[in-house]
């Protein structure tokens, strides 16, 4: 069961960062303004460490994300890098 959240945990991070494409529909945009926001990113990821993902193994991921050069598409994306920042900041300062 903790390989299920730690790939929900790299599968939410990977949305939160990649954000919505240019033409996302008015559900996609509707879904992302409730549940899109870095409070309800950090709840689930939080639901995750509850249940066996460590602290060290999102900010690794993080890191990789930031480094990797397979990512590198999620780092083109508009705004994605303020995102990563913003996301990253919560859980280095825990």
């Amino acid at each position: 069961m903790k390989e299920w959240h730690v790939e929900h945990m790299k599968n939410t991070l990977l949305k939160f960062v990649t954000g919505l494409t240019e033409n996302a529909s008015r559900r996609e945009v509707r879904i992302n303004n409730k549940y899109g926001k870095v409070g309800s990113v950090s709840k689930r990821i939080d639901y995750d460490i509850k249940h066996g993902v460590t602290n060290n193994q999102v900010c690794s991921f993080l890191q990789l994300m930031r480094t990797e050069p397979s990512y590198s598409q999620i780092r083109a994306h508009n705004g994605s890098m303020e995102r990563l920042d913003e996301i990253q900041a919560i859980f280095h300062a825990r």
